[in-house]
């Protein structure tokens, strides 16, 4: 089952970066994968399964990456950047899917209302990873806060063609700066411990 899932899903990926979202069928998963109709839709009922399964791709392998043991001397943003930048690397064979999805969002607000909670699943297990509570209101302020930073972080993602990401790597040190800055400033006025990275983010499809 484990194969036909990774089959259908590479599929999507491929047909999404070739044809965009919106012009990709369930019907052309299945054919590209090799698959029977019925055989793709046992496991992926719609294309927002299969969006939904790219984004736990990602989280898996970014995961498979997390050291075992927490070293004391980073901080949590410092553990939060090598997270995220982990997830940058991931998400790098699939640019064009991703642009995909992005475009797809903007045209979709039932897309974009589909993933959203999917997103903020994702952003959950970037702070748990980081060794950063996500559970309670602190931490759905910190899924926000971080949601707005990927939000922000993958436009420059999308248009980095260095070789080690050193543009991406700017931009998200940039804003997690900002954002333990406001989380401070949080923490000193709101009796909430940890608060950690305000502001909302806009929904988009951004894996």
């Amino acid at each position: 089952m484990s194969d036909v899932r990774d089959k259908a899903l590479d599929a999507f990926l491929g047909l999404i970066a070739e044809k965009g979202y919106a012009d990709v069928a369930l019907r052309d998963v299945a054919q590209a994968a090799g698959l029977g109709f019925a055989d793709l839709y046992r496991v992926y009922s719609d294309k927002t399964a299969l969006a939904a399964a790219f984004m736990a791709r990602i989280d898996a392998e970014v995961m498979a990456g997390t050291p075992s043991a927490l070293d004391l001397e980073e901080t949590p943003r410092d553990r939060l950047f090598d997270v995220m930048m982990r997830r940058y690397d991931a998400l790098r064979p699939y640019r064009a899917a991703l642009r995909a999805l992005r475009r797809a969002g903007t045209r979709d607000p039932i897309l974009s209302i589909a993933m959203g909670p999917g997103l903020r699943r994702s952003m959950a297990a970037m702070l748990e990873a980081a060794s950063v509570p996500s559970d309670g209101v602190p931490g759905a302020l910190r899924q926000n806060g971080l949601l707005a930073i990927h939000y922000a972080v993958s436009r420059v993602f999308d248009r980095d063609d260095t070789q080690d990401l050193s543009k991406t790597m700017a931009a998200l040190d940039n804003r997690l700066k900002t954002a333990e800055r406001w989380a401070q400033l949080f923490d000193k006025y709101v009796n909430l411990p940890d608060a950690g990275l305000p502001a909302a983010a806009p929904v988009s499809p951004e894996a």
